[in-house]
């Protein structure tokens, strides 16, 4: 008898994406639906998509089966504050927030972009599968490091340690500089790479401003119609990024963050679902939904200096 072959994992279950006056459904993400233009509306003809970042969250490449309130108007309006601060180092594939009621808030029209299969990750500070990655042999995506770090070191300077984009519901796998150059060419890799650590290091300056720490973030570049490299997708939001309250930081130690993490603890350490199994993840409680609804809209007053108009 032949052995079995390996379970195959299985891809995210998305819900249906909501009909959009004006706009036809493309495709969707874990968290975002895209539309194009429709024949006949007020955007027809133009090289634009409508994003709407929805209230999904995901936790080990399962979407759950609850939402999390205002999530998507935090990722919206992050991205656009923060495209506004780094509008001067990129330029960046937003076009108009004048968006659909039924969308109002959580949606924006952008540039139709050519996107890098690549994941452009900017690292200032050691954790995560860095830490990992690093223990194993000293270095990051080929990326050497010194000697003695531990969790939550900061890094001499920041450093370039991208990812090869996966299938939804895979992982993206980290890979070196000379395997993006393989990809995408040795001139547009190396722009990426002058261009993320660029953006982190604006990025972080600002948030340090604010008592908060930039651990690591992506970012996603595409070219546009006249070749020219563009900021695209969402931007240093919760999401795609590590912020740390600065006042909570130790070298040695796990920091909490400003994202999903209730959600991701609550998952392994006190719901009983095996995160290996073949389960699909439980329900979130009341109280897991309202603590990290509460974390991103903190994150976004902390960093834009406002509360979010919801």
């Amino acid at each position: 008898m032949s052995p079995a072959a390996p379970a195959t994992p299985s891809k995210p279950v998305i819900p249906p994406a909501p009909e959009v006056p004006g706009w036809e459904h493309v495709s969707s993400g874990k968290v975002r639906d895209v539309y194009r233009p429709a024949a006949g509306g007020d955007w027809d003809g133009k090289d634009v998509l409508l994003v709407v970042a929805s209230d999904r969250i995901s936790a080990y490449d399962h979407i759950l089966s609850t939402e999390i309130p205002d999530k998507g108007k935090v990722l919206t309006a992050l991205s656009a504050w923060w495209f506004a601060q780094l509008a001067d180092v990129v330029p960046n594939h937003l076009v108009s927030m004048d968006v659909p009621q039924q969308v109002a808030g959580r949606a924006m029209i952008c540039e139709r972009l050519d996107m890098y299969p690549v994941e452009c990750v900017a690292r200032g500070y050691l954790t995560g599968s860095g830490l990992v990655e690093y223990r194993a042999g000293g270095e990051v995506c080929g990326v050497a490091l010194p000697g003695g770090l531990t969790e939550a070191s900061r890094l001499p300077r920041p450093v370039f340690t991208p990812a090869a984009k996966a299938e939804l519901g895979d992982h993206d796998e980290n890979v070196s500089l000379d395997r993006v150059k393989e990809m995408i060419g040795d001139r547009p890799a190396a722009a990426l790479r002058e261009l993320t650590i660029r953006l982190y290091s604006r990025a972080a300056e600002i948030a340090r401003e604010r008592g908060i720490l930039l651990a690591d973030t992506k970012f996603e570049f595409g070219t546009d119609a006249s070749g020219r490299i563009v900021l695209g997708d969402e931007v240093l939001t919760p999401d795609s990024s590590r912020f740390w309250p600065a006042s909570e930081w130790v070298p040695g130690e796990v920091t909490p963050s400003f994202d999903k993490q209730f959600v991701r603890d609550w998952l392994t350490e006190e719901s009983g679902w095996d995160r290996h199994g073949d389960a699909e993840p439980p329900a979130l409680p009341a109280e897991v939904v309202e603590r990290t609804r509460a974390r991103y809209l903190e994150a976004y007053e902390r960093l834009t200096g406002s509360p979010l108009a919801l």
